[in-house]
């Protein structure tokens, strides 16, 4: 059933332990959802993409696979990021819908982001980066959809 008001709301069956009603944020001007979630997203991937296009740069921690260890948390950050951007822009009602959204941007900024360094000097283009990455991203969505609400 759908009702009228500043909210879509539905109603569905009670989940055990919810209350019933799923509704969705108001909608937002296009300036204010940009500036405030979407401006830090692509903030955040013009240094991902800037530190990439870099030649000869090593990995700032010095020990064995140190490089995918950056990389597990450079892209938690963006996972965390762009989910929140998501659910505000999307006006998500579930976290997991957002979530799956995020990591699928992640992959793809992964890919990118090894596929730039392939043509950049003294870089290497690694598998195991974008699977460092895709788990970053990936534990980020885990940690959002735990501790966020629905």
């Amino acid at each position: 059933m759908l009702s009228c008001g500043p909210f879509l709301t539905r109603m569905r069956p009670a989940a055990r332990g919810s209350l019933g009603m799923v509704t969705r944020p108001p909608k937002r001007r296009f300036f204010v959802l940009f500036m405030g979630f979407w401006l830090p997203v692509l903030a955040y991937v013009s240094v991902i993409f800037a530190l990439s296009s870099q030649p000869n740069l090593k990995a700032p921690l010095n020990f064995t696979n140190g490089d995918k260890l950056a990389h597990l948390g450079e892209y938690m950050v963006l996972g965390l990021l762009l989910v929140r951007a998501l659910r505000a822009t999307l006006r998500v009602s579930r976290p997991l819908f957002a979530a799956m959204i995020a990591i699928g941007l992640v992959v793809i900024v992964g890919v990118s982001d090894e596929f730039l360094q392939s043509f950049i000097p003294g870089r290497t283009s690694d598998v195991f980066d974008v699977m460092a990455d895709v788990l970053g991203g990936a534990i980020a969505q885990i940690v959002y959809v735990t501790f966020v609400r629905s």
